[in-house]
């Protein structure tokens, strides 16, 4: 896989790349039959930044003192509010709001496919590819810290695992993904591996 190619070519390349089928079928983090009904609309933004010769993820940790998920590393997003136009503005309002993530410096070339999460989201993750540098102002007390992940590392899929945990007694599975001391797991450990499967060879 050659990541080392112009923006124009990328944005070409990612493109039809996510718009093809779907190869996995990973749609969320528990079985169907024990997802909830009527699951709230969410959305992320997966925000490439590319990096003449080697492109990034641009990750975020989340504040320790949050109600929702401490400290876990995740990408910029949450639900989709009713003034939203749709999961894109809803992902592109969040980054901002987030990291301070100008929207106009997001080329959106695609999407995966709906996620299901274990709170009961269903999660439109937008890929969007970005030029360095960015300007970006993590939000004081929501975002503790702001890194970016090598794509290169992150399309490996060699080095995702599968980690076992219990939930209401019930044994399952989740995606983790380790990185310079950062553990990216779950939803977004899973997503990013939904990203690896799509712009694999």
């Amino acid at each position: 896989m050659m990541l080392a190619m112009r923006q124009e070519e990328a944005s070409r390349w990612l493109a039809e790349r996510l718009a093809g089928p779907a190869r996995d079928d990973l749609s969320g983090d528990l079985p169907a039959p024990i997802l909830l009904t009527a699951p709230r609309p969410a959305a992320v933004l997966i925000p490439l930044l590319w990096h003449p010769e080697s492109p990034t993820v641009l990750l975020t940790r989340r504040a320790d003192n949050l109600s929702q998920h401490p400290g876990q590393v995740s990408f910029p997003g949450g639900k989709v509010d009713p003034h939203d136009a749709g999961p894109v503005a809803a992902a592109l309002r969040e980054a901002h709001e987030e990291v301070g993530l100008d929207r106009a410096a997001v080329q959106v070339v695609g999407m995966l496919p709906l996620y299901n999460t274990i709170t009961n989201f269903v999660v439109t993750p937008v890929v969007g590819l970005i030029a360095p540098p960015v300007q970006l102002t993590p939000a004081p007390g929501e975002v503790a810290e702001v890194f970016e992940l090598p794509l290169e590392l992150a399309l490996d899929i060699g080095r995702y695992r599968r980690e076992a945990f219990l939930r209401d007694g019930e044994r399952h599975h989740r995606l983790v993904l380790d990185f310079d001391g950062q553990r990216v797991w779950g939803a977004t450990a899973a997503m990013l591996y939904r990203l690896a499967l799509q712009l694999g060879d």
